[in-house]
C-alpha cells in the first residue's frame, strides 16, 4: 500500500484542530485533518444552545485550571480574544454579549464552523478525511510519523493531537488522545468531568421538588466562589454557579451555598420584625426566596417557623448564618454525559507552553481539551482551542 505524504496531520476536526489547520495552512504547510465523525465542528454546533459562546471579552490565566497554572500564559498572549474577534469581524458574523463578557453568535454556531472551514480553504493547503479510524501510529527516527488508518497510510513531519476530552460522549468523545500521549511517554493526569451538574441524595434530594426553578446564589468550595444562577433539576442542581464550582469539587467535598448573596438577612429580619411583628417567618422569607424552598428549609429543620416577634437576636443570627452558609453535600455529578469540559489530560509539564510541542518527542503536538487545561464557563474553553491551535499551527 502506498504511503501518502503531508507536512502535518491533525487528528480531530474540532475547534482546536481546525484552528491549527488554518494556522499551518497559512504557512503553506500541507495539512491533512483526520476525524472519525461524519462532519467537522460537531461540539461547536451544539454549544451555547446552538449559538456558540465563542470567547469572552475578558480572558485571563486565572480563568483556567491546570496543575501547571502558568502554562496557558504564552498561548493566550500569542493569540488573544481580540485576534479571534478580528476573524469574527472579517467574516461579518453578528454577535452579542451576555453576562460576564460572554460572546455569542446572533444567528448560529454553524457560522463559527463555516468561518474555520473558509479560513482553511483560503490557504488551499488543507484536506480532510472523515469517518476515519486510526489503527496505529509509528514514530520514524526524527523524521516524523506514519499513521495507519482504515482508509490508507499517511506520513507526516508533524502530528497534532486535537481529539478532545471525554465530555459529551454522544458526539463520539474517546480517550484516544491520551493513549497517543502515553504511547510516546507523556504522563496523563487522571481525567474527570468538569462544568457538570451535581446529583443529590438523602435529605437534600428534597431540593429536586423545585425542578425548573432558578435563583441567584453564591457557591463556594476549596477557596473558590462564584455568584451566578443555580437551577434545580430532577436529579440535583445545575446552572452556571454549580457548573463553575464543579470544576473545583472533589468527591466527599461540601459546597457552601449563600441563598441570598445580595442581601443581609439578619438586617432584613430586624426590619421585618419592626414593620410586621405578627407575620410568620416563612411568609417573610418567601418574599425573598421561592416559597417551596423555604418550606424545604423548615421541613429539614434548618429553619423553625414562628411569628417574627418571637425571634431572639440569637435566633436571627442563626437563621442568617444558616441561609448565608448552607452546607450542600453532593452525591456526585452527572458525569461526562452532560459535562461541558474535561479536567485533567496530557500533563502540560511535558509540553512547550510556547509551541504546544512535546518536549521529548519532536514533531508531536497537543492542542485543545485533550491537555490538562480547563477553562471556566463563559467562552474560555473555546478561546483555549483558538489560542493553542493557532500557536501549534505556527510551529508544525
Amino acid at each position: 500500500m502506498s504511503i501518502i505524504q503531508h507536512d502535518v496531520i491533525i487528528i480531530g476536526a474540532g475547534a482546536a484542530g481546525l484552528m491549527c489547520a488554518a494556522s499551518a495552512g497559512q504557512r503553506k504547510r500541507s495539512v491533512l485533518v483526520l476525524d472519525k465523525g461524519k462532519r467537522p465542528g460537531r461540539k461547536i454546533l451544539i454549544s451555547g444552545g446552538g449559538r456558540c459562546n465563542f470567547t469572552n471579552y475578558t480572558v485571563e490565566p486565572q480563568n483556567y485550571l491546570s496543575q501547571n497554572p502558568h502554562f496557558v500564559k504564552s498561548a493566550l498572549s500569542q493569540y488573544t480574544q481580540w485576534d479571534f474577534l478580528g476573524l469574527i469581524a472579517k467574516h461579518d458574523i453578528a454577535f452579542h454579549e451576555r453576562d460576564h463578557g460572554q460572546l455569542f453568535c446572533d444567528d448560529s454556531a454553524k457560522q463559527i464552523v463555516d468561518l474555520l472551514l473558509r479560513e482553511c480553504a483560503d490557504t488551499e493547503k488543507v484536506k480532510y478525511q472523515y469517518q476515519i479510524d486510526i489503527i496505529s501510529i509509528e514514530r520514524l527516527d526524527n523524521t516524523g510519523f506514519i499513521v495507519h488508518t482504515n482508509n490508507g497510510v499517511y506520513q507526516c513531519e508533524s502530528l497534532v493531537v486535537a481529539s478532545g476530552g471525554l465530555s459529551m460522549p454522544r458526539l463520539g468523545a474517546t480517550p484516544f488522545g491520551w493513549k497517543i500521549a502515553e504511547q510516546f511517554g507523556l504522563k496523563v493526569i487522571q481525567p474527570q468531568a468538569a462544568l457538570v451538574p451535581f446529583t443529590l441524595d438523602g435529605k437534600e434530594k428534597e431540593l429536586c421538588n423545585l425542578t425548573g426553578t432558578a435563583l441567584p446564589v453564591r457557591v463556594s468550595c476549596n477557596n473558590q466562589s462564584f455568584t451566578e444562577a443555580l437551577l434545580f433539576t430532577h436529579r440535583g442542581v445545575s446552572g452556571p454557579a454549580i457548573l463553575q464550582i464543579s470544576s473545583y469539587w472533589n468527591v466527599g467535598d461540601t459546597v457552601v451555598v449563600d441563598w441570598l448573596p445580595n442581601l443581609d438577612l439578619a438586617d432584613l429580619l430586624v426590619q421585618a420584625i419592626d414593620k410586621n411583628p405578627a407575620q410568620e417567618l416563612k411568609t417573610m422569607l418567601s418574599k425573598v426566596l421561592p416559597k417551596r424552598l423555604v418550606e424545604i428549609f423548615i421541613g429539614l429543620g434548618d429553619v423553625t417557623n414562628c411569628l417574627l416577634r418571637q425571634l431572639t437576636q440569637k435566633q436571627i443570627d442563626h437563621i442568617a448564618m444558616t441561609l448565608h452558609h448552607w452546607i450542600l453535600k453532593p452525591n456526585g455529578t452527572e458525569g461526562y454525559r452532560t459535562a461541558e469540559a474535561t479536567l485533567g489530560g496530557v500533563d502540560t509539564n511535558y509540553l512547550s507552553s510556547k509551541t504546544m510541542e512535546a518536549r521529548d518527542v519532536p514533531g508531536l503536538f497537543f492542542v485543545g481539551e485533550c491537555m490538562d487545561v480547563t477553562g471556566h464557563l463563559g467562552g474560555y474553553n473555546f478561546q483555549w482551542a483558538w489560542s493553542s491551535g493557532w500557536v501549534a499551527g505556527l510551529n508544525v
